[in-house]
This record gives structure tokens, C-alpha cells and sequence, in this order.
């Protein structure tokens, strides 16, 4: 006799009997679980920590560097030439003078009516260049349009590089062919001639030659009309003149690049920019806040008032880390750093305080606009101050230059953060292990139970099946008696 469901032949609850036996199995789940969580927040925290700790590393490096400290910045008076900054340049003032600005050539062909076609094939050839030129052949065909050449010029690879083709129409419907350099100075100038084949010389012959037909009309008494020539700019830099084929003179001035846009003149001076150096030492105050604000949210105690761990709190990243030794030390190393006096360095500032530079109480660096506006005068000691080298102990170095060696350490792919990071990870590994040990002897478990049940389940048909049986045979019984 077959059981189609357990607990029909027991009568008993079966299913809910072996569900609550194995959520009792699985109870160590919640624990894990929770481990996790914080494990897994932990991982998260250091993740923060290390990007912000990056963060402080390039703040630090970029205090180490001679471009910060040699920063400059250039101002113009009058309309003529603007200057950028692109290197280290020396401080000084240029008298700009420009006399002529480049500009790219543009030629046109004789007009035609519109949609009118070569009528005889030809060779169209361009030179290109000024000093070296290159030459190249374009074959035109009786049948082409103006449309159609001009196709085929910016179809061609190597004329298409340097010259672009449009057609242009007149307000009586003419067209014209154009042909404009890609650049402006004198190395993008072409030449452009037209005729039936190159002859014994090398020369181009003379559409004109073969017939009285568009193509010569195209080629007009001249070959192809040069309305606005290319041309190089020009200027005079403190008496001494100059040429560029773009309105950019770049390399005229190591570290200076001079934009021309009218002609007429103009003054550009240099002068140390002390506003970018402030900017870069604010930008290590920042990245230095930030890190710390974070190790202080991380390590600060969460408990309640009844002395119990706030563990809401503790999701949200506030006291994660708190009695994580590793994290103290580096939130302390990172405070006793600014305390630091930097022995070796030669200027009149060994300590961060002498030019305005304080920690608070919890650890937050502030500036004091006044005292770093005076230190900025002495640009050299303050340098100093940053970037001095440590010795062979460790000892005496600048700030920027403490913070970099510590921070590049804890980066390092060997480095403190990633070694934490990586025992983290493997905590998460060995809790999933054990959740999944929990689980399988959950199934397991259930299994087993389902199974006894089962066993039970026939067991208690059989028997029911058999007390029917012995029922209905001492009711026959009876009735025979009676």
C-alpha cells in the first residue's frame, strides 16, 4: 500500500515537524551571517581607506615635485597674444609685436553652369607643400561634373591630407570648384594645374591643346585662381622676429605657449604663481582630512548608553574598525607625522606650525590664511619645509616628502593595506565555508528525517490497514455470535 504524502499514514505534521528541526539545525547561520555583514563592511572600510590613502599619496608627490614650487602664470595687456602656461618657465616680461596672422589657402576654378560636365579627360595634379612638396595625379574623366571631382579629390587619401573640395554655386546657379588646405602657414600651400598627360619633361600639357570644351574652360587663362594665400603668422618677440604656420608659436619660449589672434601688440609678463602653490598644499590638507575623518568615524566607540554595541551604527561604517590595531596605528602614525620637525631642511621653516599649519583636536589639519600668505614670500624655505631629504634613518625629512615614503609603503602591493585586506577577504572565504557546511548538514539532516518519516508513514499504513482488518473481522464475529 503506497503513502502519497508523508504524514498521512502517522497522521502527524510532518512537514512542519522536520521544517522547524531543520531551522534549529541551521540557527548558527544567523551568527555567520552577521560576521559576514561586519566582515564584509570591513573590506568596504578598507577599500575607503585606501583610495583616500592614494589620494594623500599624490598630494604628497606632487609637493615633492620642482614644477609645483616653480609654478607661473602669465598675464597679457593688450588684445593681441595670450600666453599658457606649459612647462617651468622663466619669470620675465615679453613685448609682442604681430604683424600677420596665418590663415590656410584657398583656390577656385572658372565657373561652370551648374551640373555641366568636363566634356574632354584630363590629368589634375597637385603640388603640395613649400620647401618639399609632393606631387600627385588625379585622373578626370569627360563625363565628371564639378561635383564629381570634387569627390574624387576628398576620396583620395593622400590629397584628401592636406586639401579638402567643395562646390560652390553663385546666386545665378554657376558653380565653382574650391579647394581649401586642411592647415594654415606656408607648408600647407598647394599648386594645382590641369592638362591631358605629362609629356616627354614632365610637364602637364595644355588642356587647350585638345579642345575648346569645359575642361579648358575649368582650367580658365591661369589653371586654378588663388583668392586667399596661405600664409605663416608672423611676430616680433621683444624686437626679434618669427614665423609659425599656426597662430601658436609653442616652442618659441620653453614652457610658454603664445596664442596670436590680431595683429597689433601686447605685454606678456611671467611671475611665480604662489596661488597654485597654495593650492597644492591645500590639496594635501583635504586629501589629510579626509583620510583622517574616515579612521575617526571607523575606530570611535559605538556603544549605547547600556554598554551594548550599536550594531546599526556599525553597518553604517561608524566604529567598524574601533580595536582594530592596525587601523590605531595608522591613524596615529599618520598624526604624529605632522608633528614631526624637518631637521634637514635649509630654509627658515622646520615645523608645519611656523607657517600656520596646525592640528586640531580629533586630528584635522587646518591653515592659517595669514601666517601661509607670509610664508609664501619665502617660497625657497618653504620648499624646504616639504621636500627636504630624509637621512639614512628615516629621519629629518619634509613633510610631503615623510608622507610620500608612508603612504607609497602602505600602497605597496605588499603594503599594510592590502595584507589587511586580504586576511579580510579570507575570513569571508572561511565564513562562507562554514555556512555552507551548515547548510549541508541542514539537507542532510532534512534527508535523513524525511526518510524516517517516511519509513513511519508505511509503517503506520500497514498497521491502521491491519486494525481496520481485525476491527471488521471481531464486528463479523459478533454478529455471527449473535
Amino acid at each position: 500500500m503506497g503513502v502519497s504524502s508523508v504524514g498521512i499514514g502517522s497522521g502527524l505534521k510532518v512537514d512542519e515537524i522536520v521544517s522547524q528541526l531543520v531551522e534549529l539545525e541551521k540557527k548558527p547561520l544567523e551568527t555567520l551571517q552577521s560576521k559576514a555583514e561586519i566582515i564584509s563592511a570591513k573590506i568596504s572600510s578598507y577599500g575607503q581607506i585606501k583610495s583616500l590613502m592614494d589620494d594623500l599619496n599624490t598630494a604628497a608627490r606632487d609637493l615633492t615635485l620642482d614644477r609645483t614650487w616653480g609654478a607661473s602664470k602669465v598675464s597679457s595687456s593688450g588684445s593681441a597674444a595670450t600666453g599658457a602656461m606649459t612647462g617651468l618657465a622663466a619669470a620675465g616680461s615679453y613685448n609682442i609685436n604681430v604683424l600677420q596672422l596665418a590663415q590656410s589657402q584657398t583656390s577656385v576654378t572658372a565657373k561652370l553652369a551648374k551640373g555641366a560636365t568636363m566634356d574632354v579627360s584630363g590629368v589634375m595634379r597637385f603640388k603640395i607643400g613649400n620647401l618639399e612638396t609632393k606631387t600627385f595625379d588625379l585622373t578626370i574623366n569627360a563625363s565628371d561634373s564639378l561635383q564629381n571631382v570634387a569627390d574624387k579629390i576628398n576620396g583620395d587619401t593622400n590629397i584628401s591630407k592636406s586639401v579638402v573640395a567643395t562646390v560652390i554655386k553663385d546666386s545665378s546657379g554657376k558653380e565653382q570648384l574650391m579647394i581649401r588646405s586642411r592647415e594654415t602657414g606656408l607648408d600647407s600651400k598647394f599648386e594645382v594645374s590641369l592638362g591631358s598627360g605629362v609629356d616627354a619633361n614632365g610637364d602637364l600639357e595644355a588642356f587647350g591643346a585638345l579642345d575648346t570644351g569645359n575642361l579648358v574652360t575649368l582650367a580658365g587663362a591661369g589653371g586654378v585662381t588663388t583668392t586667399q594665400a596661405a600664409k605663416n603668422a608672423e611676430m616680433e618677440l621683444n624686437g626679434v622676429k618669427l614665423e609659425s604656420n599656426t597662430n601658436t608659436f609653442a616652442e618659441t619660449i620653453p614652457g610658454l605657449s603664445i596664442s596670436v589672434s590680431a595683429v597689433g601688440t601686447s605685454l606678456l609678463t611671467i611671475a611665480p604663481d604662489k596661488d597654485a602653490v597654495q593650492a597644492s598644499i591645500q590639496k594635501f590638507v583635504d586629501a589629510y582630512n579626509a583620510v583622517n575623518d574616515l579612521l575617526s568615524q571607523s575606530t570611535k566607540s559605538v556603544r549605547t548608553a547600556d554598554g551594548k554595541t550599536d550594531d546599526a551604527a556599525i553597518k553604517d561604517g561608524s566604529g567598524l574598525l574601533q580595536g582594530d590595531s592596525s587601523t590605531v596605528s595608522l591613524q596615529n602614525s599618520l598624526r604624529m607625522m605632522l608633528q614631526r620637525v624637518s631637521s634637514n631642511a635649509t630654509g627658515a621653516y622646520t615645523r608645519l606650525s611656523e607657517v600656520g599649519m596646525q592640528m586640531q583636536q580629533g586630528g584635522k589639519l587646518t591653515v592659517d590664511t595669514e601666517k601661509m600668505t607670509a610664508a609664501l614670500k619665502d617660497v625657497d624655505s618653504l620648499k624646504s619645509l616639504f621636500t627636504a631629504k630624509a637621512d639614512a634613518q628615516g629621519a629629518g625629512g619634509g613633510v610631503a616628502t615623510n608622507y610620500k615614503t608612508f603612504t607609497d609603503e602602505l600602497l605597496a602591493w605588499e603594503g599594510t593595506l592590502n595584507n589587511k585586506t586580504d586576511a579580510l577577504q579570507k575570513q569571508l572565504d572561511n565564513n562562507g565555508d562554514q555556512q555552507d557546511k551548515v547548510n549541508a548538514r541542514a539537507s542532510t539532516l532534512e534527508t535523513r528525517l524525511r526518510a524516517q518519516y517516511s519509513a513511519l508513514d508505511v509503517k503506520m499504513a500497514s498497521l491502521n490497514a491491519l486494525d481496520s482488518y481485525v476491527s471488521q473481522m471481531v464486528t463479523t464475529w459478533n454478529k455471527s455470535s449473535d
